[in-house]
């Protein structure tokens, strides 16, 4: 089965079609979209979309005129998001590699990224299936580390990355991150959702952890902004 998301509000996003296992746009994507669209971006605007799933952040920065490069380590979301590119009628370099590692230097004035972030009991990372979107290790940042250290060599100066990760991930430890890559960063929007299947199905852990008490039931969503300095 596929799923197709046309959400309403602000951020609305593209008509999407996602294939089993390519993460289907979310709370986390309509957010980071958001704060996308606020970017003064045209057509002389490289974008970088990092893990970029179904497409949803390259449309919406195709969409906006700026020429755009998604990567992504799945080759079923590579499938997903050229057909999305081309459902929507625009242009989309979509490429199948592991984060920057196709991408030369200084080739793009703006990394968007909604990685997986989710805290695990297993600190072993899935290599197939839909849990490959979201499972982030014990910490939940093995791939938001990666995009933080990976984000500069591939922006040209002033560039910026937005990314998007739930508050139980750690924000302080990215801003501190991003800082040490040389990077001025901070919060620049956030939300509240409900806790999703996977993380009420972890509830317990998380309280073990003392990520969570007995009585949340929402999630903090958060975009942090970097530019490079």
């Amino acid at each position: 089965m596929t799923h197709t998301c046309t959400p309403t509000g602000a951020a609305r996003l593209a008509r999407l079609v996602t294939l089993p296992g390519v993460y289907a746009p979310q709370h986390d994507t309509r957010l980071l979209t958001r704060c996308l669209r606020r970017e003064a971006i045209d057509e002389d605007t490289a974008v970088v979309d990092l893990g970029t799933g179904s497409g949803a952040l390259a449309v919406a920065a195709a969409s906006l005129g700026a020429r755009v490069t998604a990567v992504d380590i799945s080759r079923r979301a590579v499938l997903t998001a050229r057909f999305n590119a081309l459902r929507n009628g625009l242009t989309v370099t979509v490429r199948h590699g592991d984060l920057t590692d196709t991408l030369p230097d200084d080739c793009c004035d703006l990394v968007v990224s909604n990685p997986p972030y989710v805290p695990g009991p297993s600190a072993r990372l899935p290599r197939h299936g839909a849990a490959r979107a979201w499972d982030a290790g014990t910490e939940g940042r093995a791939v938001v580390n990666r995009v933080c250290d990976a984000a500069p060599r591939v922006l040209r100066p002033g560039g910026a990355l937005l990314l998007v990760h739930s508050g139980l991930s750690g924000v302080a430890a990215t801003l501190d991150r991003l800082a040490g890559n040389g990077m001025e960063a901070g919060v620049v929007d956030r939300a509240y959702v409900p806790f999703g299947p996977v993380l009420q199905s972890r509830r317990a852990w998380l309280r073990d952890r003392g990520l969570i008490d007995d009585t949340e039931n929402r999630e903090e969503l958060v975009v942090i902004r970097a530019e490079l300095r």
